[in-house]
């Protein structure tokens, strides 16, 4: 990341104004009204701002949660303009939030992503070391804003602990996967293998590389790819496997890895 960017919880409601600038340019849809944001700032949230130059570039937002046995943190909407996007500000974000997180007294984290944007999955699993934990079919219904037009917004949930840590596990791939990239792109669902995911205790499962490329120049087969996945992710959860890491190949391939445990 670059050097003269700076990292710093928001505080006030003209921040929070500077805020919506961010989120129109990211996804160009109605924003979230500053009240709320200036609400879940004052009661356990967690709100941050990139700047540079004294301007904002990108922002982090979260809210206290509780899911009736402990208090957590729900991190819902990371925003970063274009220019910014490949320098690890992301990452640096999230790192602060839970440093952020974990002074307030949370243990973990929460928030979705699309299970077919790989960049976001590397990051989320790779990098920060969370873990996917629950499958949600077309999680906030039909969005119409850049980034989600046109297709269900199936999600994984991701779940980051805090405070427990794990070494990663060096992974070698099987060449029983339980979804491929074929030619052009296509997805084989290989369904024989879901019929006993028990013989195993890790699964891997190829997706797109660019799945937004694919949704601007062949929407119909990035439907077919989400469909397909979300048999094959939805298999797995309900067997009891969790999303435990993402691997990024040199050849251009991108798998995830189940396990059972971490």
């Amino acid at each position: 990341m670059s050097a003269h960017v700076e990292i710093k919880q928001l505080t006030s409601i003209e921040q929070l104004n500077e805020l919506v600038k961010i989120e129109k340019a990211v996804w160009q849809m109605p924003t979230i009204p500053v009240h709320q944001t200036f609400t879940a700032m004052n009661n356990g949230g967690v709100i941050l701002g990139s700047y540079t130059s004294g301007k904002m570039v990108g922002f982090l937002y979260s809210f206290a949660g509780f899911n009736k046995e402990k208090p957590y943190l729900c991190s819902h909407m990371l925003g970063i303009l274009p220019p910014y996007r490949k320098s690890g500000l992301g990452i640096e974000m999230k790192k602060k939030q839970a440093k952020i997180a974990k002074k307030m007294g949370y243990e973990m984290i929460t928030w979705t992503f699309d299970p077919l944007e790989s960049k976001n999955a590397y990051i989320n699993l790779h990098k920060l070391g969370a873990c996917g934990a629950h499958y949600k079919e077309n999680h906030y219904g039909d969005l119409n804003d850049q980034l989600n037009q046109g297709l269900p917004t199936d999600r994984i949930q991701i779940e980051w602990d805090l405070i427990t840590t794990t070494r990663k596990r060096t992974h070698v791939l099987d060449p029983e996967k339980l979804l491929l990239v074929m030619e052009e792109e296509s997805p084989v669902y290989r369904t024989h293998c879901t019929d006993d995911l028990q013989k195993s205790d890790v699964w891997f499962v190829e997706i797109p590389n660019d799945f937004q490329s694919l949704k601007r120049e062949q929407i119909e087969l990035a439907k077919k790819w989400r469909f397909e996945s979300r048999n094959v992710f939805q298999a797995l959860f309900a067997a009891g496997f969790i999303a435990i890491d993402f691997i990024s190949e040199q050849s251009n391939k991108s798998y995830y890895v189940f396990s059972m445990g971490v």
